[in-house]
């Protein structure tokens, strides 16, 4: 059994473990909650742009073709597939960066026609270890997600599928089920499919709307908009689906210190009391002796 010292000394160092997981919880409670708030606040100004997307198209079928175009002349090897991925920046969030790496294994070609876009430097360092090339790593960090940012990743993914030099783009990413639950999302987002812009508001006043110089143009400066839109809502996703699987695993790491806090806390007080009863047989063996000498 170890003595006193030394589990004192494993006590001091699993409290400041326990306070460092318990600091963790309560930082990504706090950034999980602002992720929400800032996705709720947007989200309002996304869908009146997809509703004004699909009421365009309502009145001008044709104005979205480039954006619906499937390119079936394409098929097999010859089409071309770009995947958006979305990592975290740092570990200790339980499953989180290994369910999407799996999702990525399973789900992307890895045709060497496919190009790769990674978020996060989780994902970046896997896929540099592993010589998968990369095409665009967005060097800015997975974390505090802004819009800016991503429209510069749909700016990007557009320019790359109107120019034909990628068929088909996903983007994978994780999304918070519940308080419980994440899971990896493999989602297609161009070339568009009708069902994907819907009317929310009955009212279409664009049916007495004219379009200047025409709804083609003013559907393709829209377009963009919702792109960014979707990648927004993917990255704040992954950020809360992140510090949601931080939180968990804090507070597991935290349970599990405070049951080997108590392990040894009983330890100790048998470690102590098997000292004292050792130093009072001592005392009463070391009195006899002296009365036998005497």
């Amino acid at each position: 059994m170890a003595n006193t010292r030394e589990i004192q000394s494993r006590i001091k160092s699993i409290n400041d473990t326990r306070k460092i997981t318990n600091a963790m919880y309560m930082v990504s409670s706090s950034k999980l909650q602002k992720a929400r708030r800032d996705l709720s606040n947007t989200e309002p100004y996304f869908y009146m742009i997809q509703d004004s997307l699909a009421k365009i198209l309502n009145i001008a079928p044709e104005a979205g073709n480039s954006y619906f175009d499937q390119r079936p002349q394409r098929s097999g090897k010859d089409r071309r597939s770009g995947y958006l991925v979305i990592t975290a920046d740092k570990g200790l969030a339980g499953a989180y960066n290994h369910n999407i790496i799996k999702a990525v294994q399973e789900n992307a070609t890895h045709d060497e026609n496919d190009m790769l876009f990674v978020v996060g430097q989780v994902g970046m360092q896997y896929f540099e270890k592993r010589n998968i090339p990369i095409d665009i790593n967005f060097h800015y960090t997975a974390q505090n997600p802004t819009i800016h940012r991503a429209r510069h990743i749909a700016e990007k993914l557009v320019d790359l599928f109107l120019e034909e030099k990628i068929d088909d783009v996903y983007v994978i990413f994780t999304r918070m089920v519940n308080t419980m639950t994440v899971e990896p999302v493999v989602q297609k987002l161009l070339p568009l499919k009708l069902e994907h812009l819907q009317i929310r508001d009955k009212n279409n006043f664009y049916e007495s709307a004219e379009f200047l110089p025409d709804a083609k143009t003013v559907f393709d400066s829209i377009m963009p908009s919702y792109i960014a839109g979707f990648i927004y809502g993917a990255l704040i996703e992954s950020y809360c689906s992140e510090h949601n699987s931080r939180m968990m695993a804090m507070q597991t790491a935290t349970d599990a210190a405070n049951d080997m806090i108590k392990s040894l806390g009983i330890q100790f007080n048998r470690a102590r009391q098997a000292a004292i009863t050792q130093e009072i047989t001592e005392v009463i063996a070391g009195s006899r002796a002296q009365k036998n000498h005497n």
